[in-house]
């Protein structure tokens, strides 16, 4: 479900943007090359990520996991950069950049911590945050499927209906993710599953 949103999102946008005019672009013609660098390193990390949570890959080929992570991490960059840049040039309120700010930010929060906890060797700390990470990378998939909702944006006006499911877009799915893994942690407790840090892991052997 989640993949056949994302290459339905990825579809439109190219197809929209291939048209090299003012009126595809909108408001993004002048600003072209920043919305290309952001959908180009976006495009990629949802692809990389997608591929990430495939267990036969992360046992059978560990090393290509490890590069795909270290490619995704890549086209997030990317991503942010083209993204800054959007924000900066902007004629939005500073409400909506605020927002997209902030999903930038979540974004590199998140992939960082799951970056030093597989250097320390933290695998299933490296997987929450990881996955925590890939929630906000389909930030904008999620929030086109909120503003896709009948009447969503009827509630209010826009100005404040889309900062709003922009900061609900990925905020929302990391609380329940949060609010899930420690559920799934508080059940587990008694019966003795503690959380694991395997140096010795092959994911983590030459991270």
């Amino acid at each position: 479900m989640v993949s056949l949103a994302a290459f339905e999102f990825l579809s439109i946008a190219y197809q929209k943007y291939t048209q090299l005019n003012a009126g595809s672009y909108g408001m993004f013609w002048t600003r072209r090359e920043w919305l290309w660098t952001h959908i180009g390193g976006g495009a990629l990390t949802v692809l990389l990520g997608a591929l990430q949570f495939l267990p036969q890959l992360r046992r059978t080929w560990p090393r290509v996991h490890r590069w795909i992570g270290r490619t995704f991490l890549l086209g997030m960059l990317v991503a942010c950069v083209g993204a800054v840049g959007l924000i900066l040039t902007s004629p939005a309120p500073a409400a909506i950049r605020t927002a997209f700010g902030a999903t930038a930010l979540a974004w590199l929060v998140t992939a960082f911590l799951g970056y030093r906890a597989i250097r320390r060797g933290q695998v299933d700390v490296h997987r929450r945050w990881m996955i925590g990470c890939y929630l906000v990378t389909l930030a904008p998939i999620t929030f086109r499927a909120l503003v896709r909702i009948p009447g969503m944006m009827e509630l209010a006006s826009p100005m404040v209906m889309i900062p709003t499911l922009l900061w609900l877009s990925w905020a929302a799915p990391l609380l329940v993710y949060g609010a899930g893994v420690s559920l799934m942690r508080g059940m587990q407790a008694p019966r003795g599953f503690p959380g694991r840090t395997l140096r010795s892991s092959p994911e983590v052997e030459s991270a």
